[in-house]
């Protein structure tokens, strides 16, 4: 929801119509389902192909706050591609001093819990997890690492940032 509230005026005389306008549909829109969007997936060097696994987004946007979930399914032929990977989210966020930061979780051989960040001024989240199971430095999430990806691994992202509009 993206609202402008009515500037009210000295005398002015308020209706019904004007209250539900103003006050009721917005409180509505706040407790609206989700809006389904499809992001794209791609890495820096050679972007993954989804092939038959299920990649899909949904979303809600109250004013300029916008929480984003996606979850990502490998299928039996999907390729991985090379290089960091991005997903898209559904706004660009506000040229702000921060980055916005949210959960991730890879359903692999092993769980892994890692972070989604959208940068300044961005619509793309990057991904990171540890380096590997003795290694708990942050690295950014590739076809490799953490692990080696395959078909029935499951991603997940949720984050909450502040769009540009």
């Amino acid at each position: 929801m993206t609202f402008a509230p009515k500037t009210w005026v000295v005398g002015e005389t308020v209706s019904a119509a004007l209250l539900n306008q103003e006050i009721r549909d917005q409180f509505i829109s706040m407790f609206d389902a989700w809006t389904p969007y499809t992001p794209s997936w791609t890495a820096a060097t050679t972007n993954p192909v989804l092939g038959n696994g299920v990649l899909a987004g949904q979303y809600i946007k109250i004013g300029r706050t916008c929480t984003a979930s996606v979850i990502l399914t490998m299928g039996s032929t999907t390729t991985y591609g090379s290089g960091n990977y991005t997903f898209t989210m559904p706004f660009t966020s506000a040229a702000a001093t921060v980055s916005y930061l949210g959960v991730a979780r890879l359903g692999a051989a092993r769980i892994w819990l890692g972070h989604a960040v959208v940068s300044s001024g961005s619509n793309l989240a990057t991904i990171t997890f540890d380096s590997a199971i003795a290694d708990t430095r942050g690295t950014n999430w590739t076809g490799t690492i953490p692990e080696t990806l395959a078909a029935t691994h499951t991603f997940r992202f949720s984050l909450t940032y502040q769009t540009a509009t």
